[in-house]
């Protein structure tokens, strides 16, 4: 019995640890070429927050030509399987490729995130990691037991993408909560194999190893006034105060290096020098 209660908890360990942070640290810190070092928030901008902007406008207009479409002209036990082909073939259109999730060709590491059409060109916003954002001084301890899934940003805000459990049921709820009337803010399906934003699977990226160099780095953005309401119901992130003050925060992924299709996404982590 206790031989197989460890396995269990050794075979879990494999796939949790990739996305553990304190593992992660002192594992990446024997190669100093898995760490990205930066000074402070304005220092992790490999691109501008302008050129994210473009790319995630595009694609949302793109998007919500195409959902209109789909709405009309399917019944609704049809409409979400259509949005997530036609929120592939939308960010090929407006992107130049499309990623998807897939098994790991980490040992052990469960899923993986893949290019699976198209190429990526160097500074590319390759995924959103979605989720709900905790400002530092807010509760996430039931919400972040035995979950891989929380990122912390260098400012100490928290995002937490998990897509079961607690942590589902936190999302929708301030999801439904910020609501304004018709229009939704934000983006639920990707709590769903399907989701309607093909971007919002940045949590299923591995990060790097010293066998397996990053090809993604995350890069903080806080999204600006200039996207319009009716698109913001392809954001995948939602505060979780309802009184918060600050803009949205969001954290993207950005290409490295140029990514053929076939390739797994590794990212690498900074740390902060001083």
């Amino acid at each position: 019995m206790f031989r197989k209660v460890l396995e269990r908890f050794r075979l879990t360990w494999k796939s949790y640890r990739h996305r553990f942070l304190p593992w992660i640290v002192l594992n990446i810190s024997k190669n100093e070429k898995t760490l990205r070092q930066v000074k402070g928030r304005r220092e992790d901008k490999l691109v501008p927050d302008e050129e994210v902007s473009r790319s995630l406008l595009h694609l949302f207009r793109v998007l919500d030509r195409a959902n209109g479409g789909v709405e009309l002209g399917h019944f609704h036990g049809q409409v979400e399987s259509a949005k997530g082909r036609c929120g592939r073939d939308a960010m090929f259109q407006s992107l130049g490729f499309c990623i998807d999730r897939k098994p790991s060709t980490l040992p052990s590491a469960g899923t993986g995130v893949f290019v699976t059409r198209g190429s990526v060109p160097r500074g590319a916003t390759v995924a959103m990691y979605p989720g709900t954002i905790y400002q530092p001084y807010e509760p996430i301890l039931l919400q972040s037991i035995r979950n891989p899934f929380v990122f912390r940003c260098i400012d100490g805000v928290l995002v937490d993408g998990n897509d079961r459990g607690i942590s589902k049921m936190v999302y929708k709820s301030c999801s439904g909560r910020d609501r304004m009337g018709p229009l939704e803010t934000s983006d639920t399906s990707w709590l769903t194999g399907t989701p309607q934003n093909p971007l919002a699977m940045g949590q299923y990226v591995n990060n790097c190893s010293n066998e397996r160099p990053a090809n993604v780095c995350y890069q903080e953005y806080d999204v600006p006034d200039t996207i319009p309401v009716q698109l913001r119901r392809y954001l995948p992130n939602v505060n979780y105060s309802p009184y918060s003050q600050r803009p949205l925060r969001c954290v993207v992924l950005v290409s490295l290096i140029d990514i053929t299709a076939g390739e797994e996404l590794f990212a690498n982590y900074y740390t902060i020098v001083h």
